[in-house]
């Protein structure tokens, strides 16, 4: 495994550690487990900031993979791509917004977000995961490119 597949290997094992941390959380919430719900939902939080950090440098340093398969699925996966990053970047604000609601101990609002915000994690993590194996695993062998060019499909 070379540098250009052990960033993305690491980076993705972090979301999706990070969704198998929401679902937990969630779970201890409904338990009534509080103290654990908080301790489970900041890792899951560390988790995905791992990953934000990882995943920008690549893309900084490296660039991004471009796609590898055939010509005849590129304009699929790049959909699939678009709106990959659209939900991402929203979850993550929904994130972000849960977390304020929760230090700022507004129960009631955090737990209306934090409903949305975890099923649109879960979405995330899984068509963050279905890219990684379809750029790594599946059709490997695409060039790293500016992100920009990726998307476009340039």
């Amino acid at each position: 495994m070379d540098i250009f597949t052990l960033f993305p290997t690491i980076s993705t094992s972090f979301i999706v550690i990070s969704a198998v941390l929401v679902a937990i959380g969630w779970r201890q919430i409904i338990k009534g487990k509080r103290e654990a719900h908080k301790k489970t939902m900041l890792a899951a939080a560390v988790a995905a900031l791992l990953f934000f950090i990882m995943y920008v440098s690549r893309i900084a340093l490296v660039g991004s993979t471009s796609w590898g398969g055939p010509d005849e699925l590129k304009g699929i996966y790049q959909v699939f791509l678009i709106f990959h990053i659209i939900l991402a970047t929203t979850a993550a604000v929904f994130g972000l917004t849960t977390i304020t609601l929760a230090f700022k101990e507004k129960y009631a609002k955090h737990r209306k977000w934090g409903r949305i915000t975890a099923m649109m994690w879960f979405v995330t993590a899984i068509t963050g995961a279905v890219v990684y194996i379809l750029l790594y695993l599946l059709y490997p062998g695409g060039h790293t490119k500016p992100l920009w060019e990726v998307i476009m499909g340039s």
